[in-house]
């Protein structure tokens, strides 16, 4: 079986290390070569790739970023490559599927290849799904008239209903996400971000003063300057934050 492969990394020398190795095992077709995240994301699209070698640190879209906008559905079984120290290596053996670390010999990357072609023959390693998971809860991609931006989750100050849309407000920006209050709500960590009304979620962070309004609702004042109404059916979410009690 031909194992449809990508090489992803924005250094020539270190895609063509990898073609030239990748080369000699008879199992593997590479079926491209990128240089950036963003031509990564379309070549997935359009290759479908089986294994995927993917630098962690480029320009604009790191490796991390291009696991997220592919999904979960789409994204192939992933070798990461990265010229990192040990800590960030430490990082990425919890979640990966495996990892080279630059500069790597032919016994080391041969050993990675073969425990990806073990995993290509029984599907999607838990450990990349739980990085998905992972990933997924720190970022967040929007797609909007053919751009991708990704959005850290915790540059969120509020969020607000908007149709079939939810309404990110990040400082002086807003960007809009195709997803439900509901849907957001579980995408975010309870201990950053608290229900305020049915239509608006709030990062705890951007919260600078909280004032009685009447029939014991709240106004929420953000650091931003916006006045949010906290509703009484969200108070109990208020009082756990106050007294410091976790629900």
């Amino acid at each position: 079986m031909k194992y449809k492969t990508l090489i992803v990394d924005d250094e020539p020398l270190a895609r063509e290390r990898l073609r030239t190795l990748l080369a000699r095992d008879p199992d593997i077709h590479i079926v491209g070569e990128c240089g950036g995240g963003r031509s990564a994301i379309a070549a997935v699209a359009t290759h479908t790739p089986d294994l995927m070698f993917l630098d962690v640190q480029m320009p604009e879209i790191d490796g991390f970023a291009v696991i997220e906008a592919i999904g979960p559905g789409a994204v192939p079984a992933v070798v990461f490559v990265t010229a990192h120290d040990q800590y960030a290596v430490k990082a990425f053996e919890v979640h990966a599927l495996d990892y080279l670390l630059k500069p790597f010999d032919s016994e080391r990357f041969e050993n990675a290849l073969r425990r990806a072609k073990r995993q290509l023959e029984g599907g999607l390693s838990d450990r990349l799904a739980a990085l998905l998971r992972n990933t997924q809860r720190q970022r967040l991609v929007i797609k909007n008239a053919g751009r991708i931006t990704f959005l850290r989750v915790d540059e969120i100050d509020w969020i607000e209903a908007e149709g079939n849309y939810v309404r990110l407000h990040t400082g002086s920006e807003s960007h809009l996400l195709r997803e439900t209050m509901n849907g957001i709500e579980a995408r975010l960590d309870a201990r950053q971000f608290m229900r305020i009304h049915r239509s608006r979620i709030v990062n705890i962070d951007s919260i600078k003063e909280l004032k009685p309004w009447f029939r014991g609702e709240y106004v929420v004042v953000l650091r931003g300057g916006e006045k949010l109404t906290l509703t009484r059916s969200y108070r109990d979410r208020l009082e756990q934050l106050v007294t410091g009690k976790s629900g």
